[in-house]
C-alpha cells in the first residue's frame, strides 16, 4: 500500500492532439456524418424531468433523519446531479438549442445547475472549450491535474484521498492552472442557484440543501459513476491519451462514454455517438477502451503505474479569437 507510483513526471508529447486529424479523415470518408450534428430534441425534456424530479425529492427527504438524508444523497440523488453535470456538458456545446440559439442553452444549463446546489454551469463552459481546443495543453487544459497533485498523490491511499477531493481539485484547479476574468453569466449562475438555494431552504429547510449538495459531491468522488472522470483522458497505455467506455452507465450519463467519439465530433450530441461508432467502425473498433468504470478507479488506485501524472502534455499555441 506505501509504494510509489513509478512515473514522476506527465507524458510530454510534441504532435498535435489526434482528434483533429481523425474527424478530417472519417468526414471525407463518411460526410454523412455531418447530419448527426445539431440538436438532441429530446435533451431538454428529459433534463426538466430531472430537475423537477430533485425538488420532488427535496420535499421527500425534508423529515427523514441524516443517515438516510445521505443514504439518498448517494444513491439516488448524486446520481442524478452527476447526471446534470454531464447534461451540461453537452448543453455547454449547444447540443439542446442549436448554435444559433446559444444563449438558450447557457440559460437551460443555468436550469440544470438547479438541483446540483452550487453555480457550476458557466464556470464549466467557459473553461470546456479549452479542454476540447487544447487538450493536455500546459497551463490551458485544466482538466489535467497539477504538478502538486502528480507528486503528492502517489501512493494507493493517497491515491484514494484524491478521488474522495476529486470535486475540490476540479473546482479549484482553474482558479491556479488558468484564471478567467469572472464573466456576467457566472455572476447570473450565481445569482440563480443561491435563490433557489435559500427558497428550498425556507420552504423545507437544511436538510434538503445539504441532500442537494452531499449528493453532488459524493457521486463526483467515489462513486462507479465518477469512474469517467479517469477513464476519459489518463493514458493506461502509453500512447493513447483519450479512451471509450461502452458500457450501461452511458444509460445514465448521456453516452458520456463514448469520449473518442465525442472530441471527434463534439458538435454531436451524445444520444448519436454510437452511430458515429457504427458508421466509422473502422476507426475505433481497434483502438483502446474501457470495459468498466468500477476496474478503471480499481486500477487507478492500486496499479503503481497510474496516477495523477498519467496524462498527457503538451506545448500549444493559443488560438486567435474570431
Amino acid at each position: 500500500m506505501g509504494n510509489r507510483v513509478t512515473r514522476e513526471d506527465f507524458e510530454w508529447v510534441y504532435t498535435e492532439q489526434p482528434h483533429t486529424q481523425r474527424r478530417k479523415e472519417i468526414l471525407a470518408k463518411y460526410p454523412e456524418i455531418k447530419t448527426l450534428m445539431g440538436p438532441d430534441p429530446h435533451l431538454k425534456w428529459i433534463v426538466s424531468g430531472m430537475v423537477f424530479m430533485q425538488f420532488l425529492a427535496c420535499y421527500l427527504v425534508k423529515d427523514l433523519s441524516w443517515k438516510w438524508i445521505f443514504f439518498w444523497a448517494y444513491g439516488f440523488g448524486g446520481c442524478i446531479n452527476h447526471s446534470l453535470t454531464l447534461a451540461i456538458h453537452d448543453i455547454s456545446h449547444n447540443v439542446a438549442f442549436g448554435n444559433k440559439q446559444a444563449k438558450w442553452n447557457r440559460w437551460f444549463a443555468v436550469f440544470a445547475n438547479l438541483p446540483i446546489g452550487i453555480p457550476y454551469s458557466a464556470s464549466f463552459k467557459k473553461y470546456h472549450i479549452d479542454h476540447h481546443r487544447y487538450l493536455g495543453g500546459d497551463s490551458l487544459d485544466v482538466d489535467v491535474p497539477t504538478d502538486f497533485e502528480g507528486w503528492f498523490f502517489c501512493t494507493p491511499l493517497r491515491k484514494l484521498l484524491w478521488l474522495f477531493l476529486q470535486p475540490l481539485f476540479y473546482s479549484l484547479r482553474p482558479l491556479y492552472v488558468n484564471p478567467k476574468a469572472i464573466t456576467r453569466m457566472e455572476i447570473f449562475n450565481a445569482l440563480v442557484q443561491f435563490s433557489i438555494d435559500l427558497t428550498i431552504y425556507y420552504l423545507w429547510g437544511l436538510k434538503p440543501i445539504i441532500y442537494l449538495i452531499a449528493g453532488t459531491i459524493l457521486c463526483m468522488g467515489v462513486h462507479p459513476i465518477s469512474g469517467h472522470f479517469i477513464a476519459e483522458h489518463y493514458m493506461f497505455l502509453k500512447g493513447y491519451e483519450t479512451y471509450s467506455y461502452y458500457g450501461p452507465l452511458n444509460w445514465l450519463t448521456f453516452n458520456v462514454g463514448y469520449h473518442m467519439e465525442h472530441h471527434d465530433f463534439p458538435s454531436i450530441p451524445g444520444c448519436r455517438l454510437p452511430m458515429v461508432k457504427k458508421i466509422a467502425a473502422e476507426y475505433y473498433d481497434n483502438l483502446p477502451h474501457h470495459q468498466s468504470w468500477i476496474r478503471v478507479l480499481w486500477d487507478f488506485v492500486f496499479d503503481d503505474a497510474i496516477g495523477p501524472y498519467s496524462r498527457v502534455k503538451r506545448l500549444c499555441k493559443l488560438a486567435k479569437e474570431s
